[in-house]
């Protein structure tokens, strides 16, 4: 294992019907890198990931939503699943965590659906970004400049399209997130 992200805190915010490889694979790149990562959810207990709309595992729960505080992590991923994502955007308290998170420019990586909680937290204006393909006109009827890339890099921000995404958009996240660490560790 890695310690090159070591110290540093990601909040994965996610609900039941997550897609699985879209949450598993990059927490699994950020563990390795020695990243310590805390699954946020709004209910305690597990939540369902699915592949492709079928059931497969579920995964332990560490925090719920009520009791998570933004100020205590140094980033946030938002996994895809398309009802996950539906369910998450719906959600007050995500919204609020979302904007907390980004208005002091902490890094943001999102991957198919996972942007759409940025949409209802009003956060993609201007932005440049992707997304599964199915939801674009979302983004673009927010204000954002949707484009059909693999990874998206805008400022604080990383985006990707689906799983076959993943493997670039981890190497994107962590290189991202690593840029972070470092800056504020010579601030510090």
């Amino acid at each position: 294992m890695s310690e090159r992200l070591k110290g540093f805190r990601v909040a994965i915010l996610a609900t039941d019907l997550f897609e699985e490889s879209e949450l598993l694979e990059p927490r699994k790149a950020l563990d390795e890198a020695g990243a310590t990562t805390v699954l946020i959810a709004p209910h305690p207990g597990e939540i369902q990931a699915v592949k492709h709309d079928k059931p497969t595992v579920k995964v332990k729960v560490d925090q719920t939503l009520a009791d998570a505080d933004p100020d205590k992590f140094d980033a946030l991923l938002l996994p895809g699943g398309e009802k996950n994502a539906d369910s998450l955007r719906k959600e007050p308290l995500a919204q609020d965590f979302a904007r907390r998170i980004d208005q002091t420019r902490r890094p943001v990586a999102f991957i198919c659906h996972g942007g759409w909680l940025l949409v209802s937290a009003r956060l993609v204006k201007g932005r440049h970004l992707t997304s599964y393909q199915t939801i674009q006109e979302d983004f673009r009827n927010a204000g954002a400049f949707w484009k059909d890339n693999e990874v998206v890099l805008d400022g604080n921000w990383v985006s990707s399209r689906q799983p076959s995404d993943i493997p670039r958009f981890n190497q994107e996240m962590l290189s991202l997130f690593m840029d972070c660490l470092a800056r504020s560790r010579k601030i510090a």
